[in-house]
């Protein structure tokens, strides 16, 4: 696999990882919470990060292409950790979630500035709506 392949395999994973991170978050405001404000933003995000992907001219079928699921080394430390309630669900898919728009940040550096940049907007208004939630339901 050529380094390319091997750095769309990381915005693949990591796109798939936000996404789905912050998916959970939406479902917890949206369906638990009863909260339409921070069920939009969380929403609004999740939208913004297909936005960006689409702007920076990377194909999605290129992205899929280089996804290796089955020889992902990394497949077998699935986090199967128990969770003690729902706080717990949303605090540790926020924190995947800021974790992955890092990642993208990082790697859009290699093929678009503009996209680098946005990541790193979206990666700072999900540390927002992370202090929005703690503020909102943690005690």
């Amino acid at each position: 696999m050529a380094d390319n392949e091997k750095i769309l395999r990381i915005i693949d994973v990591n796109l798939n990882r936000g996404k789905e991170g912050l998916r959970c978050c939406e479902e917890i405001a949206r369906f638990i919470l009863d909260d339409s404000a921070l069920t939009k933003a969380l929403k609004l995000l999740r939208h913004n990060i297909e936005k960006i992907v689409a702007l920076s001219g990377i194909k999605k079928g290129l992205l899929c292409k280089s996804r290796d699921v089955k020889k992902d080394c990394g497949r077998s430390f699935c986090d199967l950790e128990r969770k003690e309630d729902w706080q717990s669900i949303f605090l540790a898919n926020i924190q995947r979630t800021k974790e992955a728009l890092r990642v993208l940040e990082e790697f859009f550096k290699l093929f678009d500035d503009k996209s680098c940049e946005k990541f790193k907007v979206l990666r700072f208004k999900a540390y927002e709506q992370e202090k929005v939630f703690a503020e909102r339901y943690l005690k």
